[in-house]
């Protein structure tokens, strides 16, 4: 064993003996920190310096409670968090999730992730990620309300424009972003409008910040398809989830000529071999934030099936996970390769399990891991920031030729990388590494901190 792949072995052992119960931040630790040997091997500067440790440490954590009132008058009691990984480039930037999965391990695997996929951005923003056990969905809007109110209460002394600066995630939309950012501006008495991103365009939000992490998606997918001389046109798209990502991929497929045939919801999914109505899926998630069940009324001869796994036993060439961590494991890549698929990237953060990804670079097919392909949300928000601290908003058309620039940018970075240590097709290796290289030189420069 090679000296820096037993440094590796080593610093993973030491995640495992502190944070035994936090599965998902070992893992993607591990995903990161394996797939960089090569660097370090060529940059032995960062074992003597002791980086890896020092990055698998988050530089705070935050944990609090959050008392909030239902409509009953009966009092409840969440759990609060924001993990603040790292501010080497940036004030720490990263959603806030509110889902009754959230717990400190995936808070952390989201935030190590985080830290990787701001710096590919190359703009200056560190990474963090928050948020609650706390489930919007059954809610009313005041019942919300009270909840943001009283988790921004706890969360306002840890964040400000040059500090933390947090948006959404899964359960948090622009309504959660409104409530948090009123109660923000009620306890400072301040307009700090770049406190946090995603807000709606009356108060500071930014065009095409809602389409941004799908339409990234697809950008990407072009840049990887253009690169092998082919495109979306007539392709056949399996997509995952129904929410922003997942919609507004399904929208830049389609107008790339692709035939997107899926999307699902935590219950099951959908499949539409005549091509997903975009307009229906709309309608029923964001109008009426119902259940992707209900397209089957929208659109008879489409099939409704329970459950989610079986999204990926759909025939098609590119495959979209864009709803959650974990979706597709082993098994579920093993069948999608054998059905066909030429292209997996990532709108979702780590969808795929560590398994599934060496079973995608072990076939040769197209890869886009999550921290590179689905950059574009993060990237906006910075943009959304810069327009803010300029007191400016930028036209939809300004916004999307940026973001286009950007996502452009991380595939040759990555590309760059992964062919400079030897292995032209591996993403994740030149994502990792591009990412790792830029929060190390910053670490290094700033001493001991």
């Amino acid at each position: 064993m090679s000296d820096m792949k037993q440094y590796v072995e080593d610093v993973l052992a030491l995640v495992k003996q502190r944070d035994p119960d936090q599965p998902e931040f070992y893992n993607t630790v591990r995903e990161v920190l394996g797939s960089i040997i090569p660097f370090l091997e060529k940059n032995p500067q960062y074992k003597a310096a002791k980086m890896l440790e020092r990055m698998v440490e988050p530089e705070r954590i935050v944990t609090f409670r959050v008392v909030w009132q239902d409509d009953n008058n009966e009092t409840h009691i969440n759990r609060g968090y924001r993990v603040q990984m790292n501010s080497a480039i940036g004030p720490y930037k990263g959603g806030l999730r509110f889902h009754p999965s959230v717990n400190l391990s995936i808070l952390k695997f989201l935030a190590f992730e985080q830290v990787f996929k701001n710096s590919l951005t190359s703009l200056p923003i560190g990474g963090g990620k928050g948020g609650s056990d706390f489930d919007p969905k059954g809610k009313s809007d005041n019942e919300v309300m009270r909840f943001c109110q009283a988790f921004m209460t706890e969360l306002y002394r840890h964040i400000g424009p040059h500090v933390d600066v947090p948006a959404g995630d899964i359960g948090v939309g622009g309504r959660e972003i409104g409530y948090l950012f009123g109660q923000y501006k009620r306890i400072r008495d301040a307009y700090d409008s770049a406190v946090l991103t995603g807000k709606g365009l009356t108060y500071g939000g930014s065009l095409t910040r809602t389409e941004a992490t799908g339409y990234g998606l697809l950008y990407f997918v072009k840049n990887m398809l253009d690169d092998k001389g082919d495109t979306l046109q007539g392709k056949t798209v399996v997509v995952s989830g129904a929410g922003n990502v997942a919609i507004y991929a399904i929208q830049k497929a389609q107008e790339f000529g692709a035939k997107v045939v899926t999307c699902s919801d935590s219950n099951g999914y959908v499949y539409d071999s005549e091509g997903i109505d975009l307009a229906a899926v709309k309608k029923i998630k964001e109008v009426n934030r119902g259940r992707i069940s209900e397209y089957v009324k929208y659109r008879p001869n489409a099939e409704y099936h329970e459950g989610c796994r079986g999204v990926w036993g759909v025939k098609c060439d590119i495959a979209l996970p864009c709803a959650t961590q974990s979706e597709i494991d082993l098994d579920s890549a093993k069948l999608l390769i054998a059905n066909g698929c030429k292209v997996v990237a990532e709108g979702a953060n780590m969808p795929s399990t560590l398994e599934a990804i060496e079973y995608y670079l072990q076939s040769k097919i197209l890869f886009g891991p999550a921290k590179a392909a689905n950059a574009g949300g993060v990237a906006v928000s910075a943009l959304e920031m810069s327009q803010n601290s300029e007191r400016l908003s930028w036209t939809f058309e300004e916004v999307d030729e940026r973001l286009k620039g950007i996502m452009a940018n991380i595939y040759r970075n990555a590309k760059k990388n992964a062919e400079e240590y030897g292995d032209p097709d591996n993403l994740v290796m030149g994502a990792n590494i591009a990412g790792f290289k830029k929060v190390a030189e910053a670490m290094l420069a700033q001493g001991m901190v």
